[in-house]
């Protein structure tokens, strides 16, 4: 059984949301503010963090950089904000993604088991090369020049759609179905937007004038460069 625990100071909400998880099989604990989060996160062991980001003694977003500097746990922001500010700034404290309110239970029940089957240890272990560029499936590395990228693990899974399917044209409702393993009906398109550019902005030497990664107006995003396996 899967654990979770929900930081939400909207009562009515966590409770709703709380109820719809455990029927689904999780095991769920509540917390209404930072310091009650921070508490139950030491004393227990969860696989997903679901995080508001206005809460009554802070903001999600310092938790989740709190939470980084010692732990990977799969955190899933909620907001009421979708501006492409927020969401970056969350993708890049380390927020694996988010959700925005009102939040529709079944979006949330198929993002959190699509962050799960994300977060499972790859069993290839064929090392890919393109261009600069290295990954070792089975550690989860990302080499560029010899040099270790951090990738958020939707970056990293952008990264590997893109990479197996290379000189193909990847539709925009394709990627993002593959993103999430769900409808892309779930997904703001704003939302594969940033994270084509935020993972350019880490692999590209020239993100303006990407090499790696083409934008086809219209179509959708193109890997280009030939890829060899080890």
């Amino acid at each position: 059984m899967y654990s979770i625990l929900l930081i939400e100071d909207d009562a009515a909400l966590a409770l709703g949301i709380e109820y719809a998880l455990k029927s689904e099989g999780f095991y769920v604990e509540c917390a209404k503010n930072i310091e009650e989060a921070r508490k139950r996160f030491k004393d227990n062991t969860f696989q997903i963090l679901l995080l508001d980001v206005m809460l009554p003694d802070g903001n999600g977003y310092d938790f989740c950089k709190e939470i980084r500097k010692s732990s990977d746990i799969s955190i899933i922001f909620l907001t009421a904000c979708d501006e492409e500010a927020n969401i970056v700034l969350g993708l890049d404290l380390g927020g694996d993604d988010y959700i925005t309110k009102p939040v529709r239970i079944k979006e949330l029940i198929s993002r959190i088991n699509a962050v799960l089957r994300r977060n499972k240890p790859s069993n290839s272990a064929e090392i890919i090369k393109t261009g600069d560029i290295e990954i070792h499936p089975l550690k989860c590395l990302v080499l560029k020049s010899g040099e270790e990228i951090l990738l958020t693990t939707v970056e990293y899974k952008l990264l590997l759609v893109l990479i197996k399917n290379a000189g193909n044209v990847m539709p925009r409702n394709l990627l993002l179905e593959k993103l999430w393993d769900i409808d892309g009906e779930f997904v703001d398109d704003n939302t594969l937007s940033v994270y084509i550019k935020r993972l350019r902005e880490k692999i590209e030497e020239e993100p303006k004038n990407p090499k790696y990664i083409s934008t086809l107006r219209g179509l959708g995003y193109k890997w280009n460069l030939e890829i060899r396996g080890e």
